[in-house]
């Protein structure tokens, strides 16, 4: 049987046993093609990391299943580290698991310490007149944002920027999440590094993982 049959028959098993919940709905729409599982030493590490992540665990890396709404993204968000969550349970579960979206996180953070983000000049505030002022390694941003609560998309709009993000609680906290390649411009464009060789990382994320998005945590 393929490496993928199995660690998808572990999910199902995990999921159906877990607080009689059932199988839950895609919220993703990407094809759900083959991601690489030989970063995490094996079928073996795989299998546990699945098996021990536990159905609660998995929610926390998938976009769309604990939808915000407007009121709850206003606010003063800062930096506190980078933010990663897949687009469905299955990418998530293909990939290797929660596991996984821990690793990217780990992968990301020599990235962001390299570019010199931090809590204090790396913040995003959203007001409640649909007007937003932010920062990125200091660099000052200002426009208008809408929210879409179906889907969980954020499209800010200013002058030296216009992305469409996407918003995960996390706990107390909220990751502002995007693809990897529209990440990758982001911060090429705001931070004037677009032949920094250590944004490469981020380029690389979106060849080996299929359906992450990928961005930052942030908290009041």
């Amino acid at each position: 049987m393929k490496k993928m049959t199995i660690v998808a028959m572990a999910f199902a098993t995990m999921m159906a046993a877990s607080c009689g919940m059932g199988t839950m709905g895609t919220t993703g729409t990407e094809k759900t093609s083959s991601a690489s599982t030989s970063a995490n030493g094996g079928l073996g590490d795989v299998l546990g990391s699945v098996l021990s992540g536990g159905g609660v665990n998995a929610i926390q890396s998938v976009l769309g299943l604990d939808k915000m709404t407007k009121a709850s993204l206003v606010g003063t968000w800062k930096y506190s580290g980078p933010g990663c969550a897949f687009t469905s349970e299955q990418l998530l579960a293909k990939a290797g698991g929660e596991v996984i979206a821990s690793e990217i996180k780990d992968k990301l953070l020599p990235t962001y310490k390299s570019l010199g983000l931090s809590s204090s000049n790396t913040y995003l505030k959203l007001n409640q007149d649909g007007t937003f002022s932010a920062k990125i390694k200091g660099t000052p941003i200002s426009g208008n944002y809408t929210f879409n609560e179906s889907n969980s998309q954020l499209q800010l709009q200013g002058l030296l920027l216009n992305i469409t993000c996407y918003t995960k609680r996390t706990g107390s906290n909220v990751s502002f999440l995007f693809e990897s390649k529209k990440l990758l411009s982001l911060l090429q464009t705001v931070s004037a590094l677009s032949g920094n060789t250590t944004l490469q990382t981020i380029g690389d994320l979106s060849k080996n993982y299929d359906g992450v998005r990928i961005g930052f945590d942030m908290s009041k």
